[in-house]
């Protein structure tokens, strides 16, 4: 595939949210101001930032016709490593007052302001800390969102206010840091919520498509890695977005 990163022409979004400044890196086509348009929320993992995630995704070059945004986080206590709390990342507790859920409906408010958004086609995801937000989002924010993509995350306490969405579950079956088993059991609740079949169907060597009797399809994507994120899983996540 060949970088065309000369020509993408990135803004960087600037706001102040319950008092503090917040940031984001955003892919807007120039046909986003008079063409309904798709929009993507990635969300970088614990310790990562804006422009890593963006390196990692470059999803323009896949689908060029959907706006990307990819927020900024804060310094946040870890779930599993920086207890501190010294490195970026994103607060997964549901309360309403939570700074990261304001700072996403500030965004999206933004967006839909001056941008011609595609309301029936939001979509989310996100790595490792970035992939739990996804969760948390889709349990507080949840029909805001056409589908959902959330890697090497898992959702425990949020999975009982999450309804039938269709998803993407990317898990690296080596993961060291969110375990692999932690992971099955978040993907296997909403596979069941989804009312999915037992049994999926081969897309490639690593991704399985689970047909929804309730119409909500889902994919779980098992790559034999550790935590980090595969690149090329970015196809079938895009091409999962696109279906829709």
């Amino acid at each position: 595939m060949h970088d065309t990163s000369a020509q993408v022409q990135l803004q960087t979004l600037e706001f102040t949210v319950a008092q503090q400044q917040r940031k984001a890196l955003a892919y807007i086509p120039a046909s986003a101001k008079n063409k309904v348009t798709p929009v993507v929320f990635a969300f970088h993992g614990h310790g990562g930032t804006m422009n890593h995630a963006y390196q990692g995704r470059k999803f323009e070059q896949l689908w060029a016709d959907a706006i990307y945004i990819y927020p900024q986080g804060l310094p946040t206590p870890g779930q599993i490593t920086d207890k501190e709390g010294k490195k970026n990342g994103w607060l997964v507790d549901p309360q309403e007052q939570n700074r990261d859920l304001i700072f996403f409906d500030t965004l999206l408010a933004y967006i839909k302001k001056e941008y011609q958004v595609d309301t029936d086609r939001i979509f989310a995801t996100g790595h490792s800390n970035g992939g739990s937000f996804t969760y948390l989002l889709w349990a507080t924010r949840g029909d805001i969102f056409k589908a959902f993509a959330p890697t090497g995350a898992a959702a425990f306490k949020t999975l009982h206010l999450m309804k039938p969405k269709p998803f993407f579950h990317l898990v690296g079956e080596k993961d060291p840091l969110v375990k692999p088993a932690w992971q099955k059991i978040t993907y296997q609740a909403l596979l069941k919520k989804n009312k999915c079949e037992a049994v999926g169907k081969k897309i490639n060597e690593f991704a399985r498509l689970y047909p929804s009797s309730s119409g909500n399809n889902s994919i779980i994507y098992s790559y034999p890695g550790g935590h980090e994120y595969p690149q090329e899983a970015n196809e079938v996540l895009i091409d999962f977005f696109k279906s829709f």
